[in-house]
């Protein structure tokens, strides 16, 4: 899909059509991230350093298991 830049006050930026943003589920004040790639940037709602966070924090949950399921009580 092609999108143009447009002017923003005095900024620059893009339009992006209903059914994208649907598709997305994107709305107003929502965050898209700009991953670069081997082929360019990509546009994803996906932040890949809070996906790696996760894993690091689900690492750390299974090897606390005991831990976490005594300081639940």
């Amino acid at each position: 899909m092609q999108v143009k830049i447009t002017q923003i006050g005095n900024s620059k930026g893009i339009i992006l059509p209903k059914d994208v943003l649907d598709k997305l589920n994107l709305d107003k004040g929502d965050t898209l991230w700009l991953v670069d790639s081997p082929l360019g940037f990509s546009a994803s709602v996906y932040d890949p350093e809070f996906a790696e966070q996760m894993d690091a924090a689900r690492a750390i949950m299974k090897k606390r298991k005991n831990v976490l399921h005594e300081l639940a009580k």
